[in-house]
């Protein structure tokens, strides 16, 4: 049986570790962590010494700020083999792609770079086909991508755009100071819209999901010609895009016990 404190210690590791995903490279600091988690500084410092002692966290000497550690990384890493985030994401790609006849594009993070995942396309007899699965671009590119780094906290997008700056050029003469104003738009709408830049006479318009951790780690977006996309239906998918993604984050905090089973069947066979 797990003793009251030793869950309490628990809950309060689980809680700085969730502060620590969102921070970014840089980390947070001591104080930091415990104005978030509204914990005392030395219960904060107790529990970060034990995580730091596990390998999942990091603590930096030097500018005294915390950060994941590898340990968190490889559990990731592990976690991410046991389900498809296609197969959570394929019902709600079907409904958005029959509702609107357009091609639905599912965008992952990869470190700075955007990833297409899935494609399915709609039924309408043009058809916008600017990402082949598997297509990698700089995080911020095309709407699924700029609408995961618009919904990354300020620092660490600030860093991305660093990271990508050199490579933008090559999408439409992307610059980083209209990057950074393309996703203080789009935080403010709550959804990524590009015209007629990275593809012409393409308009497309993204939404960002996050996991339980609450980092951004994909988007869904809808792709057609830019005749098609007045603003009163750039409107309407972008709701059916917010319904999406919140039942695909749903999933993702969802406890997936069927898909234990199935894969402790496929096992056994």
């Amino acid at each position: 049986m797990t003793s009251s404190p030793d869950s309490g210690s628990l809950r309060r590791g689980v809680l700085l570790l969730r502060l620590l995903a969102t921070a970014g490279s840089r980390g947070l600091a001591l104080t930091e962590l415990a104005a978030r988690s509204a914990l005392p500084h030395p219960s904060v410092h107790r529990v970060l010494r034990q995580l730091v002692e596990e390998r999942l966290a990091e603590h930096n000497p030097e500018t005294r700020r915390y950060r994941l550690g590898p340990l968190s990384f490889e559990l990731g890493l592990a976690g991410s083999t046991m389900f498809d985030i296609r197969d959570l994401c394929e019902s709600s790609m079907n409904a958005l792609a029959a509702s609107t006849a357009d091609t639905v594009y599912l965008i992952a993070r990869s470190g700075f770079d955007a990833v297409c995942v899935h494609r399915i396309e709609g039924t309408f007899p043009i058809r916008t086909l600017v990402l082949e699965v598997g297509s990698r671009r700089p995080l911020g590119v095309g709407a699924g991508g700029l609408a995961i780094l618009s919904a990354i906290g300020d620092e660490e997008r600030r860093e991305i755009i660093e990271r990508v700056a050199p490579n933008l050029s090559a999408f439409g003469g992307l610059t980083t100071e209209a990057l950074s104003l393309a996703c203080k738009r789009s935080s403010r709408l709550g959804a990524a819209v590009i015209r007629d830049t990275v593809n012409l006479g393409v308009t497309a318009i993204g939404v960002a999901f996050r996991n339980a951790m609450g980092q951004a780690v994909g988007a869904l977006s809808v792709a057609a010609m830019s005749q098609r996309m007045t603003r009163e239906r750039l409107g309407r998918i972008g709701t059916a895009l917010a319904s999406a993604t919140a039942e695909v984050e749903r999933q993702l905090r969802a406890n997936r016990r069927g898909a234990w089973h199935a894969g402790a069947a496929a096992r056994d066979r």
